[in-house]
């Protein structure tokens, strides 16, 4: 497993990497509206990420050769969770839809994800996504050297519970770097001063996913798409950071 602490060197081409996700989520952000495809987002994104000189990270990732992720979003609407796979579903107004994207170049990785409106959202759905990213927000502010992930992971909890949402428990951030996925994993629910101490130059991927309901999820048939077990709605906002000594590193600039 790769190291999950990066020498100044490899902290700039995550940079660029994560730079090109961060550009295809305020790219994407412009063209979600009612009667949009979510494979044409998807293409607009591949395409953005080629002419980069770079790899979608997600095209092709899994373990089971038979069920390769098979674009390079993962676009999650309403109950969809995360992984949710583009096809031919036409977004409609008032639901939401979370972007995930991943970029591969120079030999690393970028990840990051944002829950949009489309178009007019109701209230709820509106304080899901506030709550989701101030969340990550929140998880940011903790991510300095000689803290603990636990410290990261109850951030987010205490936050998203306080606001009478939950906190999905079945999947977690990541370190990131050489790898998509490095050790440690990053959670996000736990007790703060429990965990991995973190050290400067460590790259995490911090990524809340918050439920409007319970935070029991389950797999729909085509074993990517992670939906909520109530059917209620779900957020999903991320960032690639780096740890420092006194506050953390954003990478993947999107606001």
């Amino acid at each position: 497993m790769a190291s999950s602490i990066k020498t100044p060197d490899e902290i700039e081409l995550m940079r660029e990497s994560s730079r090109i996700v961060g550009d295809v989520i305020k790219l994407i952000g412009t063209q979600i509206k009612p009667g949009v495809s979510t494979l044409q987002l998807d293409a607009l994104a591949e395409d953005y990420i080629r002419s980069c000189k770079a790899e979608p990270a997600f095209k092709g990732y899994g373990s089971d050769p038979r069920n390769l992720f098979p674009a390079t979003l993962c676009i999650s609407v309403d109950c969809e969770v995360v992984h949710g796979i583009p096809g031919k579903r036409i977004l409609k107004e008032g639901e939401i839809v979370s972007i995930d994207v991943g970029a591969l170049k120079n030999g690393f990785y970028g990840d990051g994800a944002y829950t949009f409106p489309v178009g007019e959202v109701n209230e709820e759905k509106k304080r899901l996504m506030r709550v989701t990213k101030e969340s990550l927000d929140r998880a940011v502010e903790q991510a300095i050297e000689g803290n603990k992930i636990g410290d990261i992971a109850h951030a987010v909890q205490s936050y998203v519970e306080a606001e009478g949402f939950s906190v999905v428990r079945d999947l977690v951030g990541h370190a990131v770097g050489r790898e998509l996925h490095e050790d440690p994993q990053v959670p996000n629910y736990g007790k703060a001063g429990k965990g991995p101490v973190l050290k400067e130059g460590m790259t995490l991927a911090i990524e809340p996913m918050v439920n409007a309901g319970t935070f029991k999820v389950m797999t729909a048939a085509d074993r990517w798409t992670i939906v909520t077990q109530d059917g209620r709605p779900s957020a999903h906002f991320e960032y690639t950071i780096v740890v420092r000594k006194d506050k953390a590193e954003v990478l993947t600039i999107y606001n």
